[in-house]
This record gives structure tokens, sequence and C-alpha cells, in this order.
């Protein structure tokens, strides 16, 4: 895939086929949560949509496009942490094409449990994101099926459509935190901002535990890094993606680092402020900022609670403080 950005059109576009599916989702300033950030903060809900993540806007507008071009394959398979195959999932479903998701062993029980109620064959193999990735890529071979990646153009477009109706809602945005996993989160909201021509800074927010898209980023080149976090699995990524970070170099300003114990913060600060449950990944913009809030008074700033798939057992743990 050629690393090009979707256009203004595209993303009006894909925004027609999302809204089949749902409406544009919420976007608030939290009283408690500007207050505890010492400046007015925007949380776009993406936790709101059908599958409880942004995810599924771009899986979406791939199987669009896939049909527009007279593609649709017999059977798809991919790799996942979770809010990827639940995408995947409910847009094979919507399309009438068999899914079988590949998914690391100990991944989320709710997640699974979540991809099988739309239909999927779950597969569990590997240790990591990355081993499940290489094994769905082997399945899809030796099956003759179509490997939807975790990383892809179309994809992109139709996530952009997220950052579209965030940036369009609030206009007077200074910053946003993007959390980076596969990438396509952080290049739809570049592909936003530059879309409708704003001028508001991009900060990329890994976890301090999965670090290779910050190291590439320094290095100007793919540099793989260990996987350690045990809380924010939709940004545990060990190697990042080429195309993605080509996207990425000229626009982010800058990558903060957010560690487990900042983001269980800010999943009890966010689930204290507005009395939404995010997942891990979901509070990695808002740990992001609270790390800066120094820098950012006077600034409006925003946040996307990116999902709020947590197991349940999990949250009880976080919002007890253990």
């Amino acid at each position: 895939m050629h690393a090009s950005l979707p256009t203004l059109p595209a993303i009006e576009d894909a925004a027609r086929v999302v809204y089949r599916e749902f409406q544009a989702t919420p976007q608030y300033r939290w009283g408690l949560s500007s207050q505890r950030l010492g400046t007015d903060c925007w949380i776009k809900h993406e936790n709101h949509t059908p599958v409880g993540a942004f995810k599924l806007r771009g899986g979406l507008t791939y199987f669009d496009a896939l049909e527009q071009r007279g593609e649709l394959p017999q059977h798809v398979i991919s790799a996942t942490r979770g809010n990827h195959g639940q995408s995947i999932g409910w847009a094979a479903r919507a399309h009438g094409v068999p899914c079988t998701i590949v998914v690391p062993q100990g991944n989320s029980l709710e997640k699974n449990a979540a991809m099988r109620a739309l239909g999927v064959t779950l597969v569990e193999h590997g240790e990591d994101f990355q081993e499940s990735r290489e094994f769905a890529m082997q399945l899809a071979v030796g099956r003759g099926a179509h490997m939807v990646p975790s990383f892809h153009a179309d994809l992109v477009t139709g996530v952009a459509t997220g950052w579209w109706e965030f940036m369009r809602a609030v206009p007077q945005l200074d910053v946003v935190y993007v959390p980076i996993g596969q990438g396509s989160g952080a290049c739809a909201a570049v592909a936003a901002k530059l879309a409708l021509g704003r001028q508001l800074r991009i900060v990329g927010v890994v976890s301090a535990h999965a670090t290779t898209y910050a190291d590439s980023l320094l290095a100007g080149r793919v540099v793989a890094a260990p996987v350690t976090t045990q809380l924010a699995d939709g940004l545990a990524c060990r190697i990042a993606d080429a195309d993605a970070l080509a996207l990425l170099l000229p626009h982010l300003e800058r990558i903060v680092r957010v560690s487990d114990d900042e983001v269980a913060q800010a999943m009890r600060a966010l689930y204290a402020d507005t009395h939404n449950v995010a997942e891990g990944a979901g509070a990695a913009g808002f740990a992001a900022a609270l790390q800066e809030q120094a820098q950012l008074r006077g600034q409006v700033v925003g946040t996307c609670m990116t999902g709020g798939n947590v197991d349940s057992a999990t949250v009880g743990r976080i919002l007890a403080g253990s």
C-alpha cells in the first residue's frame, strides 16, 4: 500500500457508509475533567459505537471498498487484541462473509465473547499480537482467505470520520492526544486535520511498556520493542507499521509515553468525571494530558475515549485502586 492520507471528499463519503450503521458519536466538554486538567477538556466518545470502540468505522469502509471493487471474498481472516476483531466481525457479518479472528492466548474474555456474538470463529494462538498476526497470515494463505490487515488506507479513511466529527464539532481545539496502537487512529487524526485545514497540534500517545512507535519515530525507521503492558492491550504493538510511520513522522508534534499506573489513574478519573468506562487504550489520551497538564493551561484540549471494552474484573480492580 502506498502511504497516503484520505482527502476531505473521501472522508465525507466514508461518513455516509458509517452512518448506515450508527450515527455520529458525541463529544462533550466534561466539567470535572476540565477542572482536573485545569483547562477546557473535550472528550470524544468512541466508546459509544455499537462495538464500544472506534475501530468499527474502519471495518465498515474497508468492506464497502471491497464491495465497490467487486472483490468481496469468500472468507476473511484477521488478528486482533479485540476491537479490530469486533470491527471486522461486524462488517463481515453485514456483508455475509464468514470471518475467522486470531487472538493471543489469555486475551480479554469479554472481547472474545463479543467477537463470538458477532458470528466470528475465534482462534487463540500466540503469546502476543505479533504472533497472532503471523499465524493469521499463514491461515489465510493455507485457506485461500482474504487477510484483513490491522493497518490499511481503507481502514484509515473510515476511522478518520470520527476525528472529522470531533474537529467539526469543536473547531476551537488547540491540541488533541491520540493513542497509537497499530497507527490507524493517529493517521486518521492527521487526515482529518489536513482535510479540514485545521492548525491544532496532534500528540501521539504510546504505552511506556510498548514503545515501538515512540522508538521508530525517533529513529525515522521501524524499530521493534518488547511489549509488557498489562493494561493497555489496545496499544500492545511490538512492531510499528512502516506505512503508518511514514504518514505520522511529518505531522505528530511529539510522543508521550504513559505507564500502566498512569493509565489506571486515568481510567479511575474518567469514571469519576464522566461515569463512562474506558479500557486501558481508551484512557491513554487522557493519561497523557494529565501528565502534561502544567503546559496545557489556556489550551482547549481534546482526547478520545477510543474504547470501553475492558473485562468487568479488571474494571473492578482498577476502580478499587488495586
